[in-house]
């Protein structure tokens, strides 16, 4: 079973999400801000994270930096609103995998998530 980190100061977001993977057969991780979620990443060794990169204190982007010091191969996925798409492909230019927007498509999230653990053989 692979492992998904979801990163969001949002509460209900990380509700919505963490349900809708684990129906999908996923071992769900819930962190609401940036430091819990590099431990997290660190102690719980995911296969996937998903990032929100606007949060309070620490911006999702230096969340990916952080943990692209210590764990270059875990598929990151940057979450991002429709109208912040350049800050969506700048997370891209600083390691994430890729993008998605919000509101989130779901079925887009799945095939996203699932390509990315393909394209790593977990």
């Amino acid at each position: 079973m692979s492992k998904i980190l979801v990163v969001d100061d949002e509460v209900k977001a990380c509700k919505l999400l963490k349900r809708f993977l684990e129906l999908k057969g996923y071992e769900v991780i819930v962190s609401n801000d940036g430091e819990d979620a590099i431990e997290k990443a660190k102690k719980e060794k995911p296969d996937a994270i998903l990032l929100d990169i606007r949060m309070p204190g620490m911006e999702g982007t230096e969340v990916l930096k952080r943990i692209r010091e210590f764990d270059k191969d875990v598929g990151i996925i940057m979450v991002t609103a429709v109208k912040e798409e350049a800050t969506g492909k700048g997370a891209l230019e600083a390691g994430a995998d890729e993008y998605i927007t919000k509101p989130i498509d779901f079925n887009y999230l799945e095939t996203t998530i699932l390509v990315d653990l393909v394209m790593r053989n977990k």
